[in-house]
Formats: C-alpha cells, sequence, structure tokens
C-alpha cells in the first residue's frame, strides 16, 4: 500500500464508499463533488460511467487546487441495456424494482483517481439476478429502507434485503465500491 505517500480524497459523500474505503485501510478525507450526473435512462456506455466518475474528480480537483490524490467513483445498474439510475420517488423507486423483479442485470462502477494532470480509471461490472417479488415485498423494502440514494433503488447491504437470487462478482462493486478494482488504479497512478 503506497497510502502514506500522499492525501486521499474521496469525491463522495456515500457512506458505503467510505465504509468500503476504510475497511480496506485506507485514510482520506471527504468532499462531496457537486457533478450532476445525467446518465438515467440512456443506452449503456462503459465510456458514460467512466466520464461520470472523471467529471466527479475533476469538480474537486477544482475546487481544492492541491496535487492530493482524489478518487471518485459511479455506480450504475444496467437492464435490457438500460442504465437504471437513483430514483425519483417512490413511484420510480417501486418500477425500477418491478422492472428487475425475476431478471438478471448487471451493476457497473467506474472508479476514477485524479493526480496532477493524470487521470486513470476503470470499469467492473457484477451481474445480479432477482428472484421473481411481489408487490408488498417491494413496497415494504421501499418503506423500510428509503433506496432514492441508490441506483437501481435497491442496496444488496440494506439489512433484511434478500431479493437476490444469485451474484458473479464481486459484491463491493454492486454495493458501489469495488477495492480491487481502486487498487488496481492506485498503482497505475503511482507507477506510471
Amino acid at each position: 500500500m503506497y497510502n502514506f505517500l500522499m492525501n486521499i480524497i474521496l469525491a463522495s459523500a456515500s457512506p458505503r464508499r467510505k465504509e468500503i474505503l476504510s475497511k480496506a485501510g485506507y485514510n482520506f478525507d471527504v468532499i462531496p463533488s457537486g457533478y450532476d450526473e445525467k446518465i438515467s435512462n440512456l443506452n449503456y456506455k462503459q465510456s458514460l460511467v467512466e466520464n461520470c466518475a472523471i467529471q466527479k474528480a475533476l469538480d474537486v480537483k477544482n475546487k481544492i487546487k492541491t496535487c492530493d490524490l482524489i478518487v471518485s467513483a459511479d455506480t450504475v445498474v444496467v437492464l435490457n441495456d438500460k442504465i437504471l439510475g437513483k430514483p425519483k420517488d417512490y413511484i420510480e423507486a417501486y418500477d425500477m424494482l418491478v422492472m428487475l423483479s425475476g431478471c438478471r442485470h448487471f451493476v457497473a462502477t467506474s472508479v476514477c483517481l485524479v493526480k496532477n494532470e493524470k487521470i486513470v480509471c476503470g470499469t467492473e461490472i457484477t451481474h445480479v439476478t432477482f428472484r421473481k417479488l411481489s408487490c408488498d415485498e417491494i413496497k415494504n423494502y421501499i418503506e423500510r429502507s428509503k433506496p432514492f440514494d441508490k441506483a437501481g433503488s435497491y442496496g444488496i447491504q440494506d439489512k433484511g434485503f434478500d431479493f437476490v437470487e444469485s451474484v458473479a462478482g464481486n459484491i463491493d462493486n454492486v454495493v458501489g465500491f469495488p477495492v480491487s478494482l481502486f487498487e488496481l488504479c492506485y498503482h497505475k497512478i503511482l507507477d506510471d
């Protein structure tokens, strides 16, 4: 780990990203990005998600004007090639979960690191299959968990969340921050 060499800034207010990065043993400060991501309902392209992560990092870089290492991420849920972002309200959350019921989808998280003028970015994909859900299960989950800050209207880590039939890939990616991808980008930005 190169953590002692520089100050790390996490460009995210996500409590899930903070928790995952802390558990991985990294020390960092948090400066949330104000970048307004507008990719929901678009056809999925890796470049869209990576660009979102890059813009979040650059937004924070422009605020602080230092040579710290800035880390950002963007997570999307993709069903039938359409990006499901964060729901605006209860109805949108309900509709997303109805669409995901009984279906296989994927979660893509792009991680971006910025150090001075150098940008390193990568994307990880995890496939998730939901079992068939009842209307009551969906309503109860939304009322209990209020998933309005979560892509696809769900948090796989939420207490009592049992909609998942199978996961193929990294579960941290579904939560919103794949540590292995972060570490790959981290070493790359320092070693090049």
